[in-house]
């Protein structure tokens, strides 16, 4: 069954949030929560807490349920999502498989390119991910 999301009012509410969509790998309850999550809050509201298996789930649930539908939003995740603690050593410990994903995701960001991002700003941003 689907996990129930709600918006997340701290980074303790997220945090157990995101814990129990990674516990069931749930991706479509992944795509509600940053669905309903402003991107902005990500720094704050993952704090010091981003792992690499939440980043894969994200990119996943980003990938299979939101680029199709609102690639803006992808987009201004993934520009937070770069701004959280430990971003840095979580992009350092992928493999070259979860890094193809993260290259897949960039790839339909410019495919679906809309007016919430130029293509410079999706290469500069590629640049930030080490693509």
């Amino acid at each position: 069954q689907k996990l129930c999301v709600s918006e997340p009012s701290n980074a303790y509410d997220f945090g157990q949030m995101i814990n129990a969509v990674n516990t069931n790998k749930d991706k479509a309850a992944c795509a509600d929560l940053l669905t309903i999550t402003d991107p902005k809050r990500l720094p704050v509201l993952l704090s010091n807490k981003l792992e690499g298996e939440i980043f894969l789930i994200f990119i996943q649930a980003l990938e299979c349920y939101v680029v199709g539908k609102d690639p803006g939003l992808v987009y201004q995740h993934l520009f937070y999502l770069s701004k959280v603690e430990r971003f840095k050593v979580v992009l350092a410990l992928l493999s070259k498989n979860e890094k193809e994903q993260v290259q897949q995701l960039f790839d339909l960001l410019s495919e679906n390119q809309n007016n919430q991002y130029s293509l410079e700003d999706l290469e500069s941003l590629k640049k930030v991910y080490e693509l």
